[in-house]
């Protein structure tokens, strides 16, 4: 009697208990775990920074990277670079052969550090002397390479404006020559140190001081601005006008390079300069060509570019016989000055 009894009380539970399963089954149905929320969520934050992070990396800035031509020159070639915090380290990183510059390289450019050239710090001290440290690997280029070298670093990293001078060093030991040719490397290299130096016909060199203007050249279609350093007397012209003589002169002959200047171009007066504006005034033979009044753009960009390389100025104004009246090859009025662009051979001038 007792087993029976005890039979029909678990039968009766496992009814009730019946109920009970399917109520708590129909409770999660309704209101599913919070942990499924919570990965929902999660996964939700990771798309959004995921986002974040392709819009950021598709933020760029113009920075000029001193490549070097077909022609041996060391040449400011202007690209727009992601952004960055690590702006110094990016563009050295840049100018590594075989680096993240290859996909972008202009016809007849290459990169001036060797393969596998690792920049393993970057850092600037209060006097604006940027200290950097390569690997081991900067030591494997050629011999001509090395003044290039140096002075792509120099002309690269001097674009900042807080970047006076470099210093540098390799694997942590400070270099004072070169490891391949032995060229002395300065304590403070700086763009006082020139680049792209002619010293042809020079007897004297203590008698001379250095300005840069800047030639054309060209590789295919394309057509840019080449910076070369020239030694010129002292004392017998002013700084000025020794620029503008050694543009009129033109270019060394072999070197590959161009000049828009007619032999017979003189300047009619000293370059007057006030306020950083420096007003030139030539005669007639400043014309590009049988068209009065007209310009070339090139010989105007080259006077611009060379100039703002003098202390202080800024801008160029250029008269023919005293009158302002001249015009570019676009037609377009020259009765304002003539700015420096922030970036050299970006395209566009």
């Amino acid at each position: 009697m007792r087993r029976a009894w005890s039979i029909l009380m678990i039968f009766a539970i496992l009814l009730s208990g019946c109920g009970l399963f399917g109520k708590e089954k129909a409770v999660k149905e309704i209101d599913p775990p919070k942990d499924v929320t919570y990965l929902e969520d999660e996964q939700s934050l990771q798309e959004i920074e995921q986002t974040n992070e392709k819009e950021k990396a598709t933020e760029t800035i113009q920075r000029e990277l001193y490549l070097i031509d077909k022609n041996g020159f060391v040449v400011p070639q202007t690209f727009a670079l992601p952004k960055t915090n690590a702006a110094a380290k990016q563009v050295l990183e840049y100018l590594v052969e075989n680096g993240p510059i290859s996909e972008m390289l202009p016809n007849g450019f290459r990169a001036v550090l060797p393969a596998d050239t690792e920049i393993l710090s970057v850092n600037i001290k209060q006097d604006g002397t940027l200290i950097v440290d390569f690997s081991k690997e900067f030591a494997h280029y050629k011999p001509e390479d090395e003044k290039k070298i140096l002075q792509a670093i120099t002309w690269t990293l001097t674009q900042f404006d807080n970047v006076k001078r470099v210093k540098i060093r390799m694997n942590g030991h400070d270099q004072h020559v070169m490891p391949v040719n032995g060229t002395p490397i300065s304590e403070e290299l700086s763009r006082e140190d020139g680049i792209n130096i002619e010293t042809n016909g020079v007897i004297d060199i203590t008698n001379t001081h250095a300005v840069i203007v800047y030639f054309l050249a060209q590789e295919g279609d394309q057509t840019y601005y080449v910076p070369v350093t020239r030694r010129v007397p002292n004392g017998e012209q002013d700084q000025l006008t020794a620029v503008v003589n050694e543009l009129i002169k033109g270019p060394s002959y072999g070197s590959g390079l161009l000049s828009d200047f007619q032999a017979d171009v003189k300047l009619l007066d000293a370059p007057k300069y006030e306020n950083g504006k420096v007003t030139l005034n030539f005669n007639e033979a400043i014309y590009g060509s049988a068209q009065k009044n007209v310009i070339s753009q090139h010989a105007l960009h080259s006077l611009v570019l060379s100039l703002t390389e003098q202390p202080g100025v800024e801008k160029v104004a250029i008269t023919v016989n005293g009158k302002a009246d001249l015009v570019d090859e676009n037609g377009k009025p020259l009765s304002e000055p003539v700015a420096r662009p922030e970036k050299v051979n970006t395209g566009s001038f």
